[in-house]
């Protein structure tokens, strides 16, 4: 028995035909480039097996509310040719599979929580860093959802006054995603931030905003563990900085067990950039 897993980026299709067991058979990474010869190639790598079902953790925003005529439907999204797209229909429509679909980072969230970092924290957040930022949240170890899905990439942050960089979000004027996602840091230092040396003064700016958004978080959803994964995230040397940049900003306003050492509160994935795959996978696996 065969089972599907795909992690739809903004950018790629990460696609895997997996046994019962978990285990991975094999991968194909597709361009994502408009709906029909996107799906068409993902179908193309499906059909010739008999899947039970197919797991999809999508970028979004994107309908999760099951049941309705919309679910699995891309919502208002800079990527215009995906806009009003239903993931959902068209892969049930080719390939006659049960499938289940839910966010990119609610997948990654999902397959830190059952295989990686977040392992016996029931609850914990998944957050991305990269062309954008977003957030999976679990809370009493269920996936959150909400009215559409978490948009903690676009929670409104103070901006530095010295930061001369316009915010890259078309909705908001300071939010997280504008100010601190991979085209921001672009902007500011001309080159991607991967070329940046360690010392580089845009590295403080950049652990200021993500340690404005983990106090929120923490405030707010009470988590007891984060993961900051994410292409931006790959610069190690950020881990330090974002935590005593967060120490500041709470303030010693909270004294909990688990604050106490950041070390193990704010943590990198554990799952060597295979959570998207394997989280997208447990949406569908036999419990």
């Amino acid at each position: 028995m065969y089972y599907g897993a795909i992690e739809a980026g903004g950018t790629k299709m990460n696609c895997a035909i997996c046994n019962e067991k978990g285990e991975i058979l094999q991968t194909v990474r597709i361009p994502t480039e408009n709906p029909k010869e996107t799906m068409e190639k993902i179908v193309g790598f499906y059909e010739d097996y008999s899947l039970a079902a197919l797991g999809v953790g999508s970028f979004g925003p994107i309908n999760l509310q099951r049941g309705t005529p919309d679910y699995g439907r891309i919502l208002h999204t800079p990527k215009v040719k995906w806009e009003g797209f239903s993931i959902y229909e068209y892969l049930v429509e080719h390939l006659g599979c049960r499938v289940v679909v839910d966010t990119d980072v609610n997948a990654a969230a999902l397959a830190e929580y059952l295989y990686g970092a977040l392992q016996g924290v029931d609850n914990c957040m998944y957050v991305t860093v990269g062309t954008g930022i977003g957030a999976g949240i679990i809370l009493n170890g269920q996936l959150h959802h909400g009215m559409l899905h978490p948009e903690a990439g676009h929670i409104l942050i103070g901006k530095n006054p010295k930061d001369l960089v316009k915010c890259f979000c078309p909705f908001h004027e300071s939010c997280l995603e504008g100010l601190a996602a991979g085209p921001a840091i672009e902007a500011r230092a001309g080159r991607p931030g991967s070329e940046l040396s360690q010392e580089d003064p845009i590295w403080d700016l950049e652990s200021d905003y993500l340690a404005q958004a983990l106090v929120n978080y923490t405030l707010i959803l009470g988590v007891e563990r984060i993961v900051l994964g994410g292409g931006v995230m790959e610069q190690k040397h950020l881990f330090p900085k974002i935590r005593a940049a967060y120490r500041k900003r709470m303030g010693g306003y909270m004294d909990t067990s688990q604050l106490r050492n950041l070390d193990t509160y704010i943590v990198p994935p554990a799952l060597g950039g295979m959570q998207g795959i394997k989280g997208a996978l447990a949406l569908v696996l036999p419990k």
